[in-house]
């Protein structure tokens, strides 16, 4: 398995941003901003970003809160406090990271699970990238916090290629999601699998292969 590391960037606001990062031991085809769930960087998370970097992407993971884990009742106020120019901000720090790596912005993308599907989303909804994918992230109707949007309220203005991975099973959010997305201008689709398939984890790779060349 690919391993992976710990670094801190610099924010333009005197913040420091750890960022955990694995690289491919072959050739780059892209670069993967990966956006962790709502326990933080957990085992999966690097578990994650080292399986991206075995499939030849650079992937980078921000660390959204300034604890690496938290539990119980820690996650809901951690939640609570999530603040959309802030996460774009930790998102940005990521891809000037790309960036200096050589990695030119149309062969960027960002996959985000739990809450970090829904940061996904907004930051597919806020820049020019080449692909993004949402897995399973709440917030559809109603937003996540005071500092973010509800999803349906971004869908019609995704700027990039998105794709959202939502569990097998009928649910009205999920198709009012879709409905919202078909008035963007761009590539979109929303899918329905057991999101810890295989088939899941297909499908958002050949997204990123689809929309990235």
């Amino acid at each position: 398995m690919t391993s992976t590391r710990i670094e801190t960037l610099s924010l333009t606001d005197g913040r420091e941003l750890r960022v955990t990062i694995a690289e491919p031991d072959s050739a780059v085809r892209g670069g993967l901003v990966v956006l962790h769930e709502a326990r933080g960087i957990t085992a999966g998370v690097r578990s994650l970003v080292s399986s991206l970097a075995a499939e030849g992407w650079l992937a980078i993971a921000p660390h959204l809160y300034d604890a690496d884990r938290v539990h119980g009742d820690d996650i809901r106020d951690q939640v609570s406090k999530l603040s959309g120019d802030r996460l774009l901000e930790d998102t940005d720090v990521a891809f000037v990271w790309l960036g200096q790596q050589g990695v030119g912005a149309d062969r960027m993308g960002v996959v985000g699970f739990d809450i970090g599907g829904t940061v996904a989303m907004v930051v597919a909804a806020s820049r020019t990238i080449g692909a993004a994918v949402t897995v399973a992230g709440p917030g559809i109707l109603e937003p996540l916090s005071d500092g973010l949007p509800a999803l349906v309220d971004v869908a019609g203005d995704l700027t990039c290629p998105w794709l959202g991975i939502y569990p097998d099973g009928d649910s009205e959010e999920v198709s009012k999601l879709r409905d919202a997305v078909i008035s963007s201008e761009t590539a979109s689709d929303v899918v329905r699998f057991d999101v810890s398939s295989d088939e899941a984890w297909t499908r958002a790779l050949n997204w990123f292969d689809a929309h990235m060349r």
